[in-house]
């Protein structure tokens, strides 16, 4: 049986250059553990994902409550947008706001995926049966080309459909950061989940490869630069053989 761990321990925070931290649950297992990243801003702060949602984050990572905050979904998985009811209205991309203001666990992941066997340790108080996303506020349904300001500093939102058809990254110019989500990070890339579309994942890819990336967080494993980012879509598009794949 797993040790269990209390909601004061759950989350961990580590910060990065550019006013970028990290914020994760360091006791599920990598290939599930969500990276929720946190920017400061000079007129207001980016929280982009919010993981599981078992424990409260506001509650527990002070960083989230104390300035004003721009609360964005990478898209609706259940282990990006677990505590985004607490952060009032949400951002997401149109083709999923039904699924953040209805999130059903069959359109979250959670009914296949949000079971015990994601820990390492155990979250106080965890039943998989009983688990289950909250609705949160929809604020602003996002489009490819929106700007996310933060006053001082912008982010714009490039729609990254193939993950997931409403999936979106990040993008700010001026410093080459790209928060990516799950279209691309350095782990297994899921594209057969039941909205995946591998056509849409391998457009997608063939037109990041010109993103100016300086460094890229994803929305699992650790951050990458952007040699590696050529070489992980390269590796993609190389094993892709399908209709709709193209490396141009």
């Amino acid at each position: 049986m797993l040790l269990q761990v209390s909601a004061g321990q759950w989350y961990e925070t580590i910060a990065f250059a550019d006013g970028v931290t990290l914020i994760h649950e360091p006791w599920i297992k990598p290939f599930y553990r969500c990276n929720m990243w946190h920017v400061r801003g000079g007129e207001r702060d980016l929280l982009f994902d919010t993981g599981l949602g078992h424990f409260s984050l506001s509650a527990h990572v002070p960083l989230v409550t104390e300035r004003p905050i721009t609360c964005v979904a990478s898209h609706t998985h259940f282990d990006h947008i677990g505590c985004h009811h607490e952060f009032g209205a949400c951002s997401v991309h149109l083709s999923e706001a039904h699924i953040l203001t209805d999130p059903r666990n069959d359109w979250t992941l959670a009914d296949r995926y949000a079971t015990d066997e994601m820990f390492d340790r155990m979250p106080e108080g965890w039943s998989t049966a009983a688990y289950q996303v909250r609705p949160a506020k929809l604020g602003r349904a996002l489009e490819h080309g929106d700007v996310i300001s933060l006053g001082d500093r912008s982010f714009e939102v490039v729609h990254t459909p193939g993950h997931s058809p409403g999936g979106i990254g990040l993008f700010e110019r001026k410093t080459g950061i790209f928060l990516s989500g799950d279209i691309i990070y350095d782990g297994p890339l899921i594209d057969d989940a039941y909205h995946s579309d591998r056509a849409s994942y391998c457009r997608t890819l063939s037109r990041l490869k010109s993103l100016p990336v300086s460094i890229v967080h994803g929305g699992h494993f650790p951050s990458f630069g952007p040699v590696r980012f050529q070489q992980l879509i390269t590796e993609y598009l190389a094993g892709q053989h399908k209709p709709g794949c193209h490396l141009g």
